[in-house]
């Protein structure tokens, strides 16, 4: 499910968080998916408990994770509405761009370097 990579310049909380995300993101983790303890992740990649429970909360602050107390911690549906306010705002961005004129190549150079 996850391998960290002890080489990396990516610290491990964020080698978890990127992981799962896109796990989330490519359906391979749906809705509804209870992930593991903090403390069994732990001990599975061989990792400290504050590091997967810093990338378990990062999840849950950007709402792709609920904590539901005892019960555990799953995958959200708000991971769904993500693509579906982001798909809105390309389109917007899109008719704002035709409105002012802007070609399809310099819109798409205007948002990769939104993305930087």
């Amino acid at each position: 499910m996850i391998s960290i990579d002890a080489d990396s310049p990516v610290p491990p909380f964020e080698q978890v968080r990127t992981t799962l995300a896109q796990q989330m993101a490519d359906r391979t983790l749906p809705v509804g998916t209870r992930l593991p303890t903090v403390r069994a992740l732990a001990a599975e990649l061989g990792i400290a408990v504050n590091t997967v429970a810093r990338a378990y909360r990062e999840l849950e602050a950007a709402g792709l994770v609920e904590t539901r107390g005892r019960a555990g911690t799953f995958v959200s549906a708000a991971g769904d509405q993500r693509l579906s306010l982001a798909q809105g705002a390309a389109a917007t961005y899109a008719d704002t761009v035709r409105a002012l004129g802007i070609g399809r190549a310099e819109a798409l150079e205007i948002v990769s370097a939104a993305l930087r």
